[in-house]
């Protein structure tokens, strides 16, 4: 079989994936209709828009290479800053509808007001920064109404791009910063001025110009551009026939082909929502012909999608945020992730199996699968850039953004080499296009993100804070644990990922490390239950773009995503106890701890799918689920023992579970 009819023959056919709407592919904060959200623009806007996007993307790129340094003149991050978040904003009210039901075609006079405001708040701070960083404490009258306006110009944008829920929270605390004198007990100190809290929020570096749109745009853009790169020639295609090649042929080879391709687009996308609009239409109909149900199929692509932003080297832009507010470089918070996140999906891996087994799915034909030897020369141009990427940035110890530039520039070398991934220019130009179209919502909601912190650090709300977390756990740790991991979750109902982060970092975590838990995991912590939002009902993103995939019932989905991604919402909590999961520890240690909770996993998951070798019922199951639990939370030490004895009847459980199969069949 040739490698062209391979490619026809192939399931994972290139066709389905680049018929996916590019809004679709961006990093959006729900899955509904972007048609709702977005104008259909007229020949001047569109071209004006078109020259927006790409401004930001080639701004970030070239920040990232360090060209401002051969410029001939000193350029400060503030102001570069400032420029992107002119020209962010400027194309959000150009691009995006002031409510769902106005006309899509045309931009109202309006927006092209808002427009010419971005530009003006921006090239404010852009022109006169070099005198306002001697003088950012002066309120005079114009700087603190051009901080009005931008505040506003910020929240009306996130609400175009998010909805709602990401305004409220950000006017929540900005309400607090001005009237904290209202608020009882612990909570109650002075009122901060307007024009102090405003021109704060809009200058200084704790506010709009803060740490989450410096990430945004001197480290995500770059990424992003490396992802739509790799997609422009075809990488999506070289990844998907290897997990097809490797996986497709053993039981239950769809949902295992989603799998592994889920997590290898997580190491380039890092977004959970992307990677289900990516894979989904491909895998998710794959699975269901195969025998899968479809609640079922659309299960494992959103937990294997939402895996994506946990698996190194590239974990989305909360990765980032955790490395800047630790103050520790990108390659550590990756390397203290590895460990998890393979945890993460052996559990998923492990319950597709045992659900193949148990619904009596086989795997497909090799005939309708690709051959790894004709993927050839065509995988370099996925395994040379992520080498390029991953030495330089632990090898080397890169600024995140160069590394991936790096990575860009290799891919660009290598894929002119075979012609089935040499790029047109027309596609590099679209890879460009669509990388500055997935910033301008980011940029919107990492400024929502700096106005928090800015709130909380000029209220010095994020000081009580944790002495009210710890005052009202009662100084156990558990307890406070169980608050952040439901705090996190509910939150994430309406808010991205990156943003319950940032406001539990400031507001939670000095808690947790003032209770003695390591730093790492404390952060990771965080991460990991705000990522589980995605996959948690009733308001769960991933599972209701696959969900909406699969034509399948959106409950059903949920919880059985649930299900699946159980380990998830376990593994945490040994992060906590058991830091030696993120490296912290002896060689000997971390070998001990993985293996048990290896173990634990491997006992509990088959307790969830209940089925080993025959159906497993009743007591059994239970016994399973408990005892796995058990083992993976137990430390080694007194009660390491109890649970070693209950996973040891556990073990003789199955064995004798897996006699009484052998020795029905030989009857």
């Amino acid at each position: 079989m040739n490698a062209a009819h391979a490619a026809r023959r192939s399931p994972f056919a290139r066709g389905g994936a680049s018929a996916i709407s590019s809004k679709q592919t961006t990093q959006a904060t729900e899955p509904g209709d972007s048609s709702t959200r977005y104008r259909s623009l007229g020949p001047v806007p569109a071209a004006i828009e078109r020259a927006l996007v790409i401004t930001l993307a080639l701004l970030g790129a070239a920040w990232a290479l360090e060209l401002q340094h051969y410029l001939p003149f000193a350029v400060f991050k503030e102001q570069y800053l400032a420029l992107m978040i002119l020209v962010a904003l400027a194309g959000v009210f150009i691009r995006n509808k002031a409510s769902r039901g106005e006309a899509a075609a045309g931009v109202p006079w309006y927006d092209w007001l808002a427009a010419a405001a971005s530009v003006l708040i921006g090239g404010y701070v852009l022109v006169n920064y070099r005198e306002l960083v001697y003088d950012l404490g002066s309120l005079v009258t114009h700087r603190y109404v051009l901080a009005t306006i931008a505040i506003a110009l910020v929240l009306e944008a996130a609400r175009r791009a998010t909805g709602w829920t990401l305004v409220i929270l950000g006017m929540a605390f900005i309400f607090y910063a001005k009237f904290s004198s209202l608020f009882p007990g612990i909570l109650n100190v002075p009122d901060t001025d307007w024009r102090r809290l405003a021109i704060y929020l809009y200058l200084d570096g704790n506010g709009m110009l803060g740490l989450p749109i410096q990430v945004t745009t001197t480290i995500i853009v770059s990424f992003i551009l490396f992802g739509r790169v790799l997609y422009a020639v075809h990488g999506d295609k070289v990844l998907t026939d290897f997990s097809l090649a490797t996986m497709g042929r053993y039981r239950g080879g769809p949902a295992k082909t989603a799998v592994i391709a889920s997590g290898l687009f997580g190491t380039i996308s890092g977004s959970a929502v992307s990677n289900v609009v990516m894979d989904g239409p491909i895998t998710i109909p794959m699975m269901k012909r195969n025998g899968y149900p479809g609640h079922l199929a659309a299960a494992i692509e959103a937990v294997a999608s939402t895996g994506g932003q946990i698996m190194p080297p590239v974990m989305g832009i909360t990765a980032f945020l955790i490395a800047e507010f630790m103050s520790v470089p990108y390659a550590d918070v990756a390397i203290a992730a590895v460990i998890p996140a393979v945890l993460y999906y052996v559990s998923l891996f492990i319950q597709v199996d045992l659900e193949a087994a148990k619904l009596g799915i086989a795997g497909l034909r090799r005939e309708d699968l690709p051959r790894i030897s004709r993927i050839g020369f065509r995988g370099l141009v996925f395994v040379i850039p992520i080498g390029v990427l991953i030495y330089t940035l632990f090898a080397e110890n890169w600024q995140p953004g160069r590394s991936a530039m790096a990575a860009v520039i290799a891919t660009l070398l290598v894929a002119p080499l075979q012609p089935s991934t040499r790029p047109s220019l027309r596609g590099l130009l679209s890879a460009i296009e669509e990388t500055g179209r997935s910033i301008l919502d980011l940029v919107v909601i990492t400024l929502v993100a700096g106005l928090v912190i800015g709130a909380l650090q000029i209220s010095g709300l994020s000081f009580n804070f944790s002495m009210v977390l710890i005052s009202f756990s009662g100084e156990s740790t558990l307890v406070l644990l169980l608050m952040t991991a439901i705090i996190c979750i509910v939150l994430g109902m309406g808010m991205p990922t990156g943003i319950i982060y940032v406001m539990l970092a400031v507001l939670v975590a000095p808690a947790l490390q003032k209770m003695g838990v390591v730093p790492m995991a404390a952060h990771l912590f965080l991460f990991y239950f705000g990522l589980m939002s995605m996959v948690t009902p009733p308001v769960c993103f991933a599972t209701y773009a696959a969900a909406s995939i699969a034509k399948a019932d959106f409950w059903q989905s949920g919880w059985s995503g649930m299900r699946l991604a159980i380990v998830t919402y376990v593994v945490p909590f040994v992060m906590v106890y058991q830091p030696e999961l993120v490296f912290a520890g002896s060689p000997l240690d971390i070998v001990l701890v993985t293996a048990k909770t290896t173990v634990g996993i491997l006992v509990m998951t088959i307790g969830m799918v209940g089925y080993l070798f025959r159906p497993i019922h009743g007591a059994a199951r239970a016994a399973m689920c408990l005892f796995g639990l058990v083992l993976m939370l137990t430390p080694f030490g007194g009660g390491f023992a109890s649970a070693l004895i209950g996973t040891s009847l556990v073990a003789a459980l199955l064995l004798s579970t897996r006699e009484w199969r052998l020795r029905g069949a030989a009857a």
